[in-house]
């Protein structure tokens, strides 16, 4: 099987590396790619926004599975382009990708399909903002209706705050605060059928504690021991199924990666939010203990054939992802300073690094984007694979670096807080 993984950051490479690894797959390529990518597929130029230009890269390499990673090109139709071609892609129709292109869409399917979820109003006025802040009442939940990278959200007791934000959104979608730890339950899915993978938990806020500013993620790790031993076989009755069925009423099946973002709370799971596509960092340490082909997985759902596979098996193994950014993120990001130590912290056991925002200026690896690099483990169990994580991410330099300290340390893992997901 030949591969082509479409975007830049440290999913895509994540996604390679396990394409890379899986016997059924025979090449790897990646556009437009990153110098980590770099070492594991064959990097093309293309714009992936470009969804013509996508095809004619999938046409010309002749690959049997095109994988597309970020959200923004699905939304805008990138898989519809790619499967007008006769190639199999692993991605939602630009259609089906408004489960995440639109908070108020997402929020319609889920209460057509009863899926357990957040009282929320869509607003569009200034007025109809301060109602349902006032309906609600603190912590306050503000999120944009459209894409944001990840960063669209604000959770508050500020109620200045919370305005402010809402009036830099056009459309916004204002929620009640689900109390509970947050997961991240990725369900492979082909229109009909659909195969979870391991829960995991994501930190998005930029400071030790939970503190600071939501960001796209500053690490993540899996199993999640504390969680439901069943939660995956929940989430995909109360949830999987019954979106995936009213998406197929609405005549836009969905084919791809459906995440559902949950809050454990005291009355089960609910959801905070539907993405289209794997998350980032959460998928990293996920991957990492996956002990069967990521590729065959893929191309089942992109076929319509999940039913005729069995599920993903994983390793008895924990992972931890420890994310390093560059100054100034989740506001700004420093670009050009110079990393080392990079191939020191892999030569720590069982550790690789992931790269999200780098480059090559002048013959050494730079900063390119908010969030650098991934410094990812596996251990026998989550303190096994935190302290390797750790003692690999210390090699690491780059001016302005920062990079929380308490990724996966339990209980503050339980108690972080649920709804700033985004």
């Amino acid at each position: 099987m030949k591969t082509l993984v479409i975007g830049t950051g440290g999913r895509e490479h994540a996604l390679a590396k396990a394409l890379a690894q899986d016997p059924s797959v025979t090449q790897v390529h990646a556009a437009p790619g990153n110098p980590g990518i770099a070492a594991v597929a064959t990097l093309h130029e293309v714009d992936p926004m470009d969804g013509a230009a996508v095809a004619d890269l999938a046409e010309r390499l002749g690959v049997d599975l095109v994988v597309v990673g970020p959200e923004a090109p699905l939304v805008a139709g990138v898989a519809d382009a790619v499967t007008g071609r006769g190639i199999a892609v692993f991605g939602p129709t630009a259609a089906a990708a408004q489960l995440e292109g639109s908070k108020a869409f997402s929020k319609d399917v889920m209460a057509a399909a009863g899926v357990p979820t957040a009282r929320s109003f869509t607003c569009t006025t200034p007025e109809q903002v301060a109602a349902a802040l006032d309906e609600f009442g603190a912590p306050y939940v503000v999120k944009d209706d459209s894409l944001a990278a990840g960063k669209g959200v604000v959770v508050t007791a500020d109620r200045a705050e919370a305005l402010a934000h809402a009036a830099t959104c056009g459309t916004v979608v204002i929620e009640e605060f689900l109390d509970g730890p947050e997961v991240s339950l990725f369900a492979v899915c082909d229109g009909a059928t659909a195969h979870p993978l391991r829960p995991a938990q994501d930190f998005k806020r930029i400071f030790d504690g939970g503190r600071g500013a939501n960001t796209g993620g500053m690490g993540s790790y899996s199993p999640l021991t504390w969680a439901p031993a069943d939660l995956a076989e929940q989430v995909m009755v109360t949830v999987v199924g019954p979106t995936l069925d009213e998406m197929a009423q609405r005549g836009t099946p969905f084919r791809g990666c459906l995440y559902v973002g949950l809050a454990l709370t005291e009355t089960g799971p609910r959801v905070i939010e539907f993405n289209v596509r794997f998350g980032d960092p959460d998928i990293q340490p996920v991957l990492a203990a996956l002990d069967s082909g990521l590729g065959e997985l893929l191309l089942a759902a992109a076929n319509g054939r999940l039913a005729e596979i069995d599920a993903p098996r994983f390793r008895d193994q924990a992972s931890v992802t420890v994310v390093l950014a560059s100054a100034g993120y989740p506001e700004s990001s420093s670009k050009g300073d110079v990393i080392s130590g990079v191939e020191d912290a892999e030569a720590v056991e069982d550790v690789d690094v992931i790269h999200a925002g780098t480059a090559i200026a002048d013959g050494s690896l730079v900063t390119a984007g908010g969030r650098v690099l991934a410094v990812r483990a596996v251990g026998a169990d989550v303190a096994d694979a935190r302290a390797r994580v750790y003692r690999a991410a210390e090699l690491i330099r780059f001016d302005g670096m920062q990079r929380r300290s308490d990724i996966a340390a339990e209980p503050l893992g339980v108690v972080e807080g649920a709804s700033i997901l985004g």
